[in-house]
């Protein structure tokens, strides 16, 4: 038995970008960056090392989320890892890549970006747009003299001792 999962956040290094296959589905990808912390044997202070990962997400939640992912957004993402390779100019090349199946924006700085992608097959409910509450105008009333109204004396509400012997412990 092997498990395949993979959970990283970090920033995208490059805005995502979308292509099609011949068959018409949707193919985002886009790349991650994710620090390393390792402390300098030189100098004994910790340094970030960046890990680059690529990144690819398939159908219409890549089409959807693509205008958002931009360069810097912050975002955590689960998927599973695929390896690829293939031969280029007579070399031998590969590659290690996540094959996204949860996005989550953890950035601040992008107010429109959905917070959590929605299941495949799930449609968000149109947007209402919000008209200003105006506040309802006062009815009129016949006038009608009363009394001041008098003030209410609370009264300061009784503090038990911590230390009470009514205390069973």
């Amino acid at each position: 038995m092997s498990i395949n999962r993979v959970t990283i956040s970090g920033n995208l290094t490059r805005d995502a970008d979308l292509r099609s296959t011949q068959g018409g589905m949707a193919i985002m990808g886009f790349g991650v960056a994710v620090n390393d912390r390792r402390k300098n044997q030189q100098t004994g202070e910790w340094e970030d090392y960046p890990n680059f990962v690529d990144c690819t997400m398939f159908g219409t939640r890549a089409e959807k989320l693509q205008p958002y992912m931009t360069k810097g957004t912050k975002v955590a993402i689960e998927g599973k890892l695929r390896y690829s390779s293939w031969e280029h100019e007579g070399q031998r090349r590969s590659k290690l890549e996540v094959i996204v199946d949860e996005i989550e924006f953890m950035s601040s700085r992008q107010q429109d970006a959905p917070q959590q992608y929605a299941p495949q097959g799930y449609q968000n409910p149109p947007a209402v747009p919000q008209q200003p509450r105006q506040a309802p105008a006062p009815a009129p009333q016949a006038y009608a003299p009363q009394a001041a109204p008098q003030p209410v004396v609370a009264a300061a509400p009784q503090q038990a001792s911590l230390y009470d012997e009514e205390i069973p412990f």
